[in-house]
């Protein structure tokens, strides 16, 4: 065979390569609305940057006819490239050859490359697109899952894994993406379960369509397990390439530093933001884009759990994660979706050095025998021990309220906050005037000749008293009483000042959060 003939078989492979199961199947991909493996790299990452590794690997399976169907890179494509000029690793399902079902290769080729991704400190992007376990290679498909969730969990906090759900994920298949950072999915287009429709029409006989069981609304709303949510895949691509922006390399790196607008801006609007009456809603959104660099503000999680709000943000040029209460959402009180979403999200900052800042208006936990019996004891303590583990600079804005339990845990002083600032209009107290004041003083109201009017008096009292930021200042919980309209330039000083932070937990294996 002649040099050219020989070139001319690498290009012919190489086509044959791209075109997985044959064009007849990625129409069929189309008429789904859906994109091919490689249209979705195309799409997700820098041009001309993606770099094909194991393009002529096929199956080694002879069993039930498969040594007659083999495909040139078997059903997934691996590589890497460059989102932004910034290296990243990924695996892309392709479900035009044996809907992309993971079998022996399949899984090498996704292992070789989170290895490649572990060893060279970059995040790992996954895009599913797979009917689950290749049946006709039996345990050794499930073994192959197994491999790939081990280096799931060693690269979880090393290295930022971040899961786009492109068409079916189903039963083990799941758990693969549950294990990383953040879940993408497309809505109408993308499902996520672990026993399909039939399997639950078989065992209790409920009627579900793959949309109510696994769909993106679904787990983007109620579950929780999708972080965010697109209307069509191309929006899915993008939505990756945008947070990739606020994320380090890995654990040893700092985020990218991207200059904003003027540091000392100031925000006039801010000191008329919180209503006179103190049970009345405001938009803790709203406070926040007025805050952050360039009023960009990145959500995670939007639509579950919407009384606490978590997302990405830059102060300064300097990325950053925030928490915040919701007063506009059941008056922002921490519920057990609330603390648990709270938690992950801390926790992941923490691994990857963005600091957290914290806007707190909490008027407690939510109480009620729904939430005892389903363990908001245990929840909530996950959101306490995530702010107390955590190391990365700290800082907390008291924007209202700061009742009970909830003030200790929304990242206090007391659990290792770095710097804790308040609005005029905070709150600091055991629990709200009205409450105290009946506990305080049951006795005297019962005994009053005019009950009303003896209790308007004493929650006028009490609020001059207690419900203010001046007893927490006078004691240091509070590091000062700020104007509204200077939080911007105030934190942007503190994030700089702490730039140099160093903390440490005790030398231990690793704790054991309440799980």
């Amino acid at each position: 065979m002649s040099e050219n003939s020989k070139i001319q078989q690498l290009n012919d492979m190489r086509v044959k390569s791209h075109l997985g199961g044959g064009q007849v199947r990625i129409d069929a991909q189309h008429k789904k609305g859906r994109l091919t493996a490689r249209e979705r790299l195309d799409l997700l990452l820098d041009k001309g940057s993606f770099r094909e590794v194991d393009a002529f690997v096929v199956h080694r399976t002879t069993d039930f006819g498969l040594d007659e169907q083999k495909y040139t890179g078997d059903s997934v494509v691996t590589g890497w490239g460059t989102i932004e000029g910034r290296l990243v690793y990924v695996f892309s399902q392709d479900f035009t050859v044996f809907g992309g079902s993971l079998g022996e290769v399949h899984a090498e080729k996704i292992c070789k490359i989170m290895d490649m991704a572990m060893k060279n400190g970059a995040p790992v992007i996954g895009l599913n697109d797979s009917g689950g376990a290749r049946i006709q290679e039996g345990v050794v498909a499930l073994g192959g899952y197994a491999d790939i969730f081990l280096r799931n969990t060693m690269a979880s906090g090393v290295i930022p894994q971040i899961s786009a759900i492109m068409g079916p994920c189903a039963g083990g298949a799941v758990y693969s993406p549950a294990l990383t950072d953040f879940i993408f999915m497309t809505r109408n287009t993308s499902y996520m379960f672990v026993t399909g429709p039939d399997v639950v029409k078989t065992v209790t006989h409920e009627e579900v369509t793959q949309e109510e069981l696994g769909g993106a609304s679904v787990h983007s709303e109620k579950s929780g397990v999708c972080h965010l949510a697109a209307d069509s895949e191309a929006d899915t691509l993008y939505l990756i390439r945008k947070l990739l922006a606020y994320l380090p390399q890995n654990n040893m790196e700092d985020p990218p530093f991207v200059p904003g607008d003027d540091p000392l801006r100031m925000e006039e609007e801010l000191n008329s933001i919180i209503p006179d009456d103190p049970n009345k809603p405001y938009d803790i959104k709203d406070v926040i884009h007025k805050i952050v660099d360039d009023g960009q503000f990145y959500e995670i999680h939007e639509n579950f759990a919407p009384n606490i709000v978590v997302g990405f943000a830059r102060l300064g040029g300097h990325s950053i994660g925030i928490v915040a209460n919701q007063p506009a959402v059941l008056a922002g009180v921490l519920d057990i979706d609330a603390s648990e979403k709270g938690a992950r999200f801390v926790r992941f900052c923490d691994s990857f050095n963005i600091p957290i800042l914290t806007f707190e208006d909490v008027p407690g936990f939510l109480p009620g025998t729904n939430q005892e019996h389903h363990g908001i004891i245990r929840s909530g303590a996950k959101l306490l021990y995530a702010y107390c583990e955590a190391t990365v600079p700290k800082l907390t804005v008291i924007t209202r309220k700061a009742y009970g339990g909830a003030y200790c845990v929304m990242s206090s002083k007391h659990i290792r906050s770095d710097v804790n600032l308040a609005w005029p209009t905070s709150e600091i107290a055991v629990m709200g005037p009205e409450g105290a004041v009946n506990i305080i003083f049951r006795k005297e109201l019962d005994a009053a000749d005019d009950p009303v009017k003896r209790k308007a008096e004493l929650v006028a009292d009490y609020k001059e008293k207690f419900a203010n930021p001046y007893v927490a200042a006078q004691r240091g919980y509070i590091d000062d009483v700020i104007e509204p309209k200077e939080t911007r330039p105030r934190l942007i000083n503190a994030l700089e000042m702490l730039s140099n932070k160093r903390d440490a937990n005790p030398a231990k294996k690793h704790g054991n959060i309440p799980l």
